[in-house]
């Protein structure tokens, strides 16, 4: 089971390997010592995987506190120091806390096209198959596609699905899916909101009345705000992060679509620079694609040692892991 997720993970960063891998193979390495030119091309590389500046200087700079001076056997040393670095940047991933009584309450947010739904629906899949009793809320209610996306996924999972008609109050279905919850004494309550854009005030004035509603319907609600970023974006993701978590506290992350993006460097990046832990992300469309997120796997999933590199017609590619 572990080696399988283990490869997934590993396919879903292929590209983001890939890319990394080619700027690193095209540096010298061996016989160099960790000196501030060594540093400013490892920081150059670095940010072509979307880590940004002030991460890949932090990087750096822990690096060159480390082992400034040392002579380099080779790639392998540098991406051991890299790896070793990364891991000290990402805050702790735990799952949130569950409440003493009643149903753990996790709030959906992000951007429109980000995967809100589809996570939505892979999270009580998930937790249906562990056993767990689940009602998901389709508060997305502008977006009719939305709630029949979601009926779909809850039906599989053997999930009760609280909607209303299209136009409704979101707050207000977000509010009886919580009552649905703890009347039935489910132990998860998933609640899918609808695609905002952070720089629309109405809209994200409309998050915090849910959030607010569903703290009415639940003390301590919700215990869970879990914001789903798109991978693909880059690093426009911590800036979105940055002003849903000024409305809707977000205590977790979700980073979807990473299978389809040379970026996956953005999550250390988030983490290192929001303090916010990346709970889940997300590899392909099926059920079993969004894996917990385990930092020392993600790590290595970006930063594979590299033995040699072979021309392709046009092009250089990784050996390894192709």
């Amino acid at each position: 089971m572990f080696r399988r997720l283990r490869e997934k993970l590993s396919r879903g960063l292929r590209k983001t390997r890939h890319a990394l891998g080619e700027q690193f193979a095209k540096l010298p390495w061996t016989g160099r010592k960790v000196d501030q030119a060594l540093l400013d091309d490892l920081e150059e590389v670095l940010i072509t995987a979307d880590l940004g500046v002030e991460t890949a200087s932090r990087i750096c700079e822990d690096i060159a506190l480390r082992a400034r001076g040392r002579a380099i056997d080779g790639l392998d040393e540098v991406l051991e120091l890299v790896r070793e670095s990364m891991a000290t940047l990402m805050p702790d991933a735990r799952d949130a806390k569950r409440p003493e009584d009643g149903p753990r309450i996790t709030l959906v947010v992000g951007v429109n096209g980000s995967g809100k739904t589809t996570t939505t629906g892979k999270l009580a899949a998930r937790w249906a198959k562990e056993g767990r009793q689940v009602v998901v809320a389709a508060a997305d209610t502008f977006r009719a596609a939305a709630v029949e996306q979601l009926a779909v996924w809850a039906e599989r999972a053997g999930a009760r699905v609280v909607r209303a008609t299209p136009g409704a109050d979101p707050a207000a279905v977000a509010f009886d899916a919580v009552e649905a919850g703890r009347a039935a004494g489910v132990d998860e309550v998933l609640i899918d909101t609808a695609g905002r854009l952070h720089n629309k005030k109405p809209l994200m004035d409309e998050l915090a009345k849910i959030s607010r509603v569903v703290a009415k319907g639940c003390p301590g609600a919700p215990h869970e705000t879990l914001l789903v970023l798109d991978g693909t974006t880059g690093r426009n993701a911590i800036h979105q992060a940055r002003e849903f978590n000024k409305v809707a506290p977000v205590t977790g992350l979700v980073l979807s679509k990473l299978d389809g993006t040379a970026k996956g460097g953005v999550a250390v990046a988030i983490g290192s620079e929001l303090h916010l832990p990346v709970r889940y992300i997300g590899v392909g469309e099926g059920a079993d694609d969004l894996l917990d997120f385990d930092l020392q796997e993600y790590i290595a999933g970006l930063l594979t040692p590299v033995d040699r590199v072979e021309k392709d017609p046009g092009r250089k590619r990784l050996a390894e892991g192709s």
